[in-house]
């Protein structure tokens, strides 16, 4: 831990020194700057969550045929990772841009979970006597979640955003969706049996709030491509075109004949005469 703390020094301390200034100079307290905080992260991250949204409704539009490209190769495993690679790059396709926005949150979430924790030693004894309470509700943002009962209100208000923001991303996989909804209540029992402060519940709160609001907008800015058209062998039979002669008729649609084989010719029928026309 000491090591990890070490290496994530250089985010620790610009994210020190933004909720100090937040505090300070904007005004704001301690609460309300991990909610700024976490506001300004989140906007900071839009281009890349615009591209992951973007990758995934790509990757779900053309989950069909990956889904028959994997079932054509499932005996052979080389082959289909070769074929799916193929797929991903005939169709433009990044599988790892979904991932971007998560990955760069996980640093930022433990940084910060340092900072917080460590926030009553190398902080608050700068600024004595300044709020650590929020809306009157929760008393010390520093106090372990299980310390009071708004810690647990924040609780079940985290697994109520986080399972609105995993239903509100667009995932092509419907067993991917479940898993994610399944890790709130693994997450319930790491935050309980761990010393987890309230600071950090409240910044993952405030970013699901977040994430259901930007799911919200960019579904109207970024609606559902539509399907790619279905390939198929079969077509349908081209109408032929009279040749220009006299003028009558010229240009119309002619429906197909139907096929006989080669060298042979078709034999008219002729009308049976009645008795009157024997002579």
């Amino acid at each position: 831990m000491i090591v990890l703390a070490g290496i994530l020094s250089p985010i620790e301390e610009p994210l020190t020194a933004l909720l100090e200034w937040l505090h300070s100079t904007v005004g704001l307290s301690w609460a309300w700057a991990i909610i700024v905080l976490t506001l300004l992260v989140r906007f900071v991250l839009v281009p890349l969550t615009v591209k992951q949204i973007r990758s995934m409704q790509h990757l779900q539009q053309h989950a069909p045929e990956l889904k028959a490209l994997q079932q054509k190769y499932k005996g052979d495993r080389q082959k289909m990772n070769e074929e799916v690679m193929k797929f991903y790059r005939e169709n433009k396709i990044n599988p790892a841009a979904s991932c971007l926005p998560i990955l760069v949150q996980i640093p930022i979430f433990i940084s910060l979970y340092y900072v917080l924790r460590d926030f009553e030693r190398d902080v608050f004894p700068k600024y004595a006597g300044s709020d650590l309470g929020w809306l009157n509700v929760v008393p010390n943002i520093t106090d372990n979640i299980t310390s009071h009962w708004s810690g647990w209100l924040l609780v079940v208000i985290y697994v109520v955003s986080q399972l609105a923001s995993i239903i509100s991303m667009p995932m092509p996989d419907p067993r991917q969706k479940w898993i994610m909804l399944a890790l709130p209540f693994v997450f319930i029992l790491f935050i309980v049996n761990a010393t987890f402060p309230v600071g950090l519940l409240l910044y993952w709160v405030t970013t699901n709030l977040w994430t259901v609001g930007q799911g919200l907008v960019t579904r109207r800015m970024f609606p559902k491509p539509p399907p790619p058209p279905k390939r198929t062998s079969r077509t349908a039979p081209k109408e032929a075109v009279e040749p220009a002669g006299d003028g009558k008729g010229a240009g119309k649609a002619v429906q197909p004949s139907r096929a006989t084989a080669p060298g042979q010719q078709r034999v008219r029928r002729r009308k049976k005469k009645g008795p009157r026309s024997r002579r």
